[in-house]
């Protein structure tokens, strides 16, 4: 974060954002958190730094061009109708990687397939919950520190968030689709390097479920917003 601050590749107004509060924040944290990960989850297991990395590039695509369509119907519909969204690079990329990771990490064919699910949908679990300041890292400290007795890659999952949590509640940065998704997919490694077939069962059912409820409350929320920019009241 010291470095990318420093230097500001680009001009410090490409590095700075309004918040939900209208409050500027600063957005070295992401890279920085997305890297970080990567690199310390790929000296444990190589497969897992590879998915970290993808889901950390795919997140970095989605915060410099994307185009705020909330829910994976809405993008699977505009790709249906041949436009190719952030959401659908990220829905595709990482779940890519996912299943790479998983089939590298894993020996049966099944629990191959579930080490996939698992990573995948952690990563777009923490990013789900990143609606407010210290959200997606305060969940990744809280659900990763348990695993630490079982696997490096939590800790390394808890060592980036608890380092850039004082910062992220503190509104002086956010990181952004970026490090969530990082953190998202190294914490659904160490799941997969701590858990046998029932655990991966376990857990992949979680992350699915939390998928589905949260594209049904993007949905229900762009409605709202919709219709308030419509000037129909909303309770939304």
């Amino acid at each position: 974060m010291a470095a990318l601050r420093a230097r500001a590749p680009g001009g410090r107004e490409r590095w700075e954002r309004k918040n939900y509060a209208g409050r500027t924040v600063e957005l070295y944290a992401g890279p920085a958190v997305a890297l970080a990960v990567a690199l310390g989850a790929g000296r444990v297991r190589p497969a897992a730094g590879v998915a970290v990395a993808v889901a950390g590039l795919c997140g970095a695509y989605d915060d410099l061009a994307g185009d705020h369509r909330r829910g994976f119907r809405a993008h699977l519909g505009a790709l249906r109708d041949g436009e190719v969204t952030s959401g659908a690079v990220k829905l595709f990329g990482i779940s890519a990687a996912g299943l790479v990771a998983g089939a590298l990490m894993k020996e049966r064919v099944v629990d191959k397939a579930l080490a996939g699910v698992v990573i995948a949908g952690a990563a777009h679990f923490v990013n789900l919950v990143d609606v407010r300041p210290g959200r997606a890292a305060g969940a990744v400290v809280v659900l990763g520190a348990p695993g630490m007795v079982r696997s490096e890659l939590a800790a390394v999952a808890v060592g980036a968030a608890v380092a850039v949590l004082p910062d992220d509640l503190s509104e002086r940065v956010m990181i952004g689709d970026v490090g969530a998704h990082a953190l998202g997919a190294a914490l659904g490694a160490a799941v997969v390097a701590g858990n046998g077939r029932v655990g991966l069962l376990l857990h992949a059912a979680a992350v699915v479920a939390a998928a589905v409820c949260g594209d049904q409350v993007s949905r229900v929320s762009a409605a709202a917003h919709l219709q308030v920019g419509r000037g129909v009241p909303s309770l939304l």
